[in-house]
């Protein structure tokens, strides 16, 4: 049998221990991305980042497999950015909410054509990322406070 493909909406919400300002570097500086952007076994090589963070600005980028050397390649536009608040690309919108307390909420949305199937997997890749995101945050929120 066959699994229909159709929109499917993945929302992942997480709260990380950085302000917001920091999130958004990690989310808008290509050093900061290729540290992280991935599920876990997966790189980003900094040579594959392009990152033109403006309205209609290029964002491009190619993770690679550790395991097997497979590519998955992103290549988009952002469609609005309002900083430190928003970002959109693809058919992905970024939220990032300043909790007020040097912690800051991200909210991930998007909608992509896929079987239901694809769509678990993508969103078990997200949230590797996500932590990945959370680990590279960490020790940068250390620094801060220790010059």
């Amino acid at each position: 049998m066959t699994e229909t493909i159709t929109a499917r909406e993945i929302t992942i919400t997480r709260v990380f221990d950085a302000p917001r300002e920091l999130v958004w570097k990690a989310w808008t500086e290509p050093e900061r991305l290729a540290r992280w952007w991935g599920k876990r076994g997966w790189r980003t090589p900094l040579s594959t980042v392009t990152m033109d963070v403006r309205p209609g600005g290029v964002f491009r980028l190619n993770s690679v497999s550790e395991a097997d050397g497979r590519e998955m390649p992103l290549d988009t536009l952002y469609r609005e950015v309002v900083e430190p608040e928003r970002l959109a690309f693809g058919e992905a919108t970024v939220t990032l909410n300043d909790r007020g307390d040097g912690r800051t909420e991200i909210i991930f949305h998007t909608t992509v054509e896929m079987t239901d199937a694809t769509r678990r997997s993508a969103e078990g890749g997200l949230a590797s990322a996500f932590d990945r995101l959370a680990e590279q945050l960490e020790p940068q929120t250390t620094n801060q406070e220790h010059p």
